[in-house]
């Protein structure tokens, strides 16, 4: 492994959390297991780029803004080393981030969802916080950056954790750490957190409440759940559940309405749910880039009716809920 993915700073700012030192201590083996790259064979070509990032330091770091990064004095043919280093780690889909006058301008304006949800959730400031399916981890320094003390991500994609890496090389924040896992490589019943995200991931598990049960076991009691998934428009009872494909995904298994979500949440056990944001995904908001050249939501849509999927289902629309484990 790359000596430029140290766990250990991450590791030693958990241990000083109670409720989570006895994890710590058994997540060297987890992150093995994440890392393996006889699983994932295109890791030591992920890991050549990150040892090609140059060493440089930031004069300044932005956590609390929308670019997430810094600056730095550096002349042009570094800034294009760093450049090709960060490129070769393609695709990038959450940001966006600055380094060094670098734009990494990534498939999603994950910086427009944050707007939409941080002023209606509990202030972060010194509180230990789990971000589930976090990517590379841009909600996680813009929750540092709100001041939480600890910003646990998870994350079971290489790609991603090596691009945390390649982040953190610079932005040198060791209360931030992205892990090589899902929510179900949790301690069973951690109740740990004050703050549990989980954005863009009810739609991909087979069972909703097993998601729902799983998050709230993570919280502690009072605990904050921050939860955005897709929906559709519809009364209490109303659920999408796509026969094939979605928008082009194949693993999308239920898309409630707001009220049917609103129901799955208190038979979970939450309560004080609030509905804080609902709007369809605009092009502006998810779109190719040279950071991202995929397909990415315009080639999912209807190319004669962008009201509808690839399939002919409602157009991606998202809806953001926060609730309270008692």
């Amino acid at each position: 492994m790359s000596q430029r993915m140290n766990y250990r700073p991450f590791l030693d700012a958990m241990r000083t959390h109670e409720l989570l030192a006895d994890w710590a201590d058994i997540l060297p083996e987890q992150i093995a297991r994440g890392l393996n790259p006889k699983r994932y064979g295109d890791l030591p070509r992920w890991q050549q780029a990150l040892d090609a990032l140059p060493a440089l330091n930031l004069a300044s770091t932005q956590l609390d803004t929308s670019r997430v990064g810094g600056d730095g004095p550096i002349d042009d043919a570094t800034r294009q080393h760093l450049r090709e280093a960060l490129m070769g780690l393609h695709p990038w889909r959450k940001g966006p981030f600055e380094l060094f006058g670098v734009h990494i301008d990534t498939e999603w304006r994950s910086d427009w969802k944050w707007e939409r949800l941080h002023k209606a959730i509990s202030p972060l400031t010194g509180r230990t916080v789990l971000d589930v399916g976090c990517g590379s981890g841009y909600h996680c320094w813009r929750m540092r950056g709100a001041g939480a003390e600890l910003v646990v991500g998870i994350d079971p994609t290489p790609l991603f954790v090596v691009q945390y890496f390649a982040l953190q090389y610079y932005l040198r924040q060791p209360q931030v750490g992205v892990l090589p896992m899902g929510i179900e490589h949790l301690p069973e019943k951690l109740e740990a957190f004050d703050t549990v995200f989980s954005m863009g991931i009810l739609y991909h598990r087979r069972s909703p409440f097993d998601h729902l049960f799983a998050l709230r076991d993570s919280l502690r009691s009072g605990g904050e759940l921050v939860l955005e998934t897709l929906v559709i428009e519809g009364q209490l009872g109303d659920c999408l559940v796509p026969e094939g494909r979605y928008s082009k995904m194949g693993n999308v298994w239920f898309i409630p309405s707001p009220a049917t979500l609103e129901s799955w949440l208190r038979k979970a056990g939450f309560r004080h749910i609030r509905l804080v944001d609902v709007g369809t995904t605009s092009l502006e908001e998810q779109r190719r880039t040279d950071w991202m050249r995929f397909h990415s939501l315009e080639q999912f849509l209807d190319p004669t009716d962008p009201t509808r999927t690839a399939e002919g289902h409602p157009a991606p629309r998202r809806a953001v809920f926060v609730a309270e484990k008692p």
